[in-house]
């Protein structure tokens, strides 16, 4: 028996390589420098990615929440902001506190700075602060009087309260107003002026708008994908080449096009006057408002949907839809039973793509919008344009926020793994 067991020992020992090394220790430093081998060929495309997306948007949503204009250029009344709860009536050490502080804006030359973050919460206060900050050697006890002297808007609370908002260099100040709403003298927040709410009916209406181009691109889409699918090849590749033809014209030229057929004067205009339809008198206007921008931006983001529905077509057998008609099925019960759900991919991957992209559009609606056709992101340029980067960043940050909600929503109902983009 031990003679059996020693003979079956020696093939009991570990598999080795040609070497002498265990094998499987040999096979995990392969797959080892296989992993480094890969992340290697991957590492300059993700220092692309943290450089020119990661980066950007951490700066963004820095902005949108931290300015220290105020803050780092009034220590003193920052302070004192710190020291008395929302709400105090300012005393003579608030004056105090802020006449050193404007002499310290007048030596740094920084008042400019100081008044625009206040400016930002409440608007025309940046001339007042830099009056104030020229005129700061006048000012000495009593303070409250020689402020007042100077001008008597310091003895507004909402010029206080703006102060107070802007004494932290962390606001929440530029969400608010993004979402239509100021804070009170008390420190409470209430929403702005009805002449005054501009941002959320923005919001809406960019998504009800991109919504509604959404829907055109799919219902226009769904057959030219449909007979792209299901010409001969020669036929569908010439068919092709005209849905492609838009990529390699400029977006510029295109938006001019469109001005010139939608215009009062335009191609479309003329034709329909020349076939009866309207009078020289009844003109219709298709250019600078809102239909303008839905024309334009429907046939700019057409391509996106035809071709993530072309690529789930193309592969469906239509032995399919012949076996459901053999068995009885009507041509509508065929399409919806058998051929709709296979495409559900390409609608989902399409509808996405196109969302995503309408939200986010600004040449067109500048173009062709006028001042009824606007988006968020024309505010957002004009906001930046401005300077104000902190309003930009956090309206920025809001409608990317809107976005991933709606990203969370289409994979809690269809499900990422079934998108397919072609």
């Amino acid at each position: 028996m031990a003679d059996v067991t020693a003979a079956a020992a020696p093939s009991m020992a570990p598999l080795t390589t040609a070497d002498g090394r265990p094998l499987k220790a040999a096979l995990a430093a392969a797959q080892a420098r296989a992993k480094r081998r890969a992340f290697l060929l991957v590492l300059p495309l993700l220092a692309f990615v943290v450089l020119t997306f990661i980066i950007p948007i951490g700066q963004m949503l820095d902005r949108s929440f931290h300015h220290d204009g105020f803050s780092a250029n009034a220590p003193a009344v920052s302070a004192w902001f710190a020291a008395n709860p929302p709400g105090t009536e300012p005393d003579e050490a608030a004056y105090a506190a802020l006449a050193e502080d404007f002499r310290g804006m007048k030596a740094n030359k920084t008042a400019g700075e100081a008044g625009t973050r206040v400016n930002y919460t409440l608007p025309e206060t940046r001339s007042l602060i830099t009056k104030t900050a020229r005129n700061a050697d006048d000012l000495a006890p009593p303070y409250k009087e020689a402020f007042l002297a100077i001008d008597d808007r310091w003895d507004d609370p909402a010029v206080w309260q703006a102060m107070r908002s802007s004494s932290s260099e962390f606001t929440a100040d530029f969400y608010l107003s993004a979402l239509d709403l100021e804070r009170a003298e008390d420190g409470s927040i209430r929403r702005v002026e009805e002449n005054g709410r501009i941002y959320v009916y923005l919001f809406v209406k960019t998504f009800l708008i991109s919504a509604l181009i959404t829907l055109i691109c799919l219902l226009l889409a769904f057959p030219v994908a449909h007979l792209l699918a299901t010409l001969p090849m020669a036929k569908a590749n010439l068919l092709m080449i005209l849905v492609l033809l838009p990529f390699w014209t400029s977006l510029l030229v295109r938006t001019t096009s469109w001005i010139v057929l939608l215009q009062g004067e335009g191609v479309i205009n003329d034709l329909l006057i020349a076939l009866g339809f309207i009078g020289d008198d009844g003109r219709l206007k298709m250019i600078y408002n809102q239909t303008g921008t839905i024309i334009v931006m429907t046939h700019v983001l057409l391509p996106f949907m035809i071709l993530p529905l072309y690529s789930v077509m193309r592969v469906i057998p239509p032995s399919y839809a012949r076996a459901a008609r053999s068995l009885g099925a009507t041509s509508w019960t065929t399409f919806r039973r058998i051929y709709l759900p296979q495409t559900l991919p390409g609608i989902g991957a399409g509808a996405l793509l196109v969302f995503i992209l309408a939200v986010g559009y600004f040449i067109t609606p500048a173009l062709v919008g006028g001042a009824d056709g606007q988006l968020i992101s024309n505010l957002i340029d004009f906001h930046m344009k401005n300077s104000n980067w902190s309003m930009a960043a956090a309206l920025s940050a809001m409608l990317l926020a809107g976005v991933l909600v709606l990203y969370w929503l289409y994979d809690r109902l269809i499900g990422i793994d079934n998108l397919k983009l072609g």
